[in-house]
C-alpha cells in the first residue's frame, strides 16, 4: 500500500482493538469499512480527544492521508486539526 501525498476527508470510528501489544491506550481509531484507500485494517493517527472525549463507536469525519513513515502503513490526520462527529 503507498502512501499518499494529499489529504482527504475520511470517515474513521474510535474502537477497543482484541490487543493492544505494542499501542498506547485502550481505545484506538480506525477507518470506517467500505472505504477504498482507507481499510479498517489500519490504525489512524490523530486527535487524542477522539479516543478520551467521546464514547467508543463514535464515527468522526477527518482530514488524513496514508502514510509510512515508521515503517507500517497506516493513516495520519494532524492532531490539531478540527474534525466532525458523524455519529
Amino acid at each position: 500500500m503507498a502512501k499518499t501525498s494529499h489529504y482527504t476527508l475520511v470517515l474513521v470510528e474510535s474502537f477497543n482493538p482484541i490487543s493492544t501489544s505494542g499501542r498506547h491506550g485502550k481505545v484506538h481509531v480506525r477507518p470506517v469499512a467500505g472505504q477504498h484507500l482507507f481499510p479498517p485494517t489500519l490504525f489512524v493517527e490523530c486527535s487524542k480527544s477522539l479516543t478520551t472525549d467521546y464514547p467508543v463507536g463514535t464515527q468522526f469525519r477527518i482530514r488524513a492521508k496514508l502514510s509510512d513513515v515508521k515503517g507500517t502503513p497506516f493513516v495520519y490526520s494532524y492532531f490539531d486539526w478540527p474534525f466532525e462527529v458523524v455519529k
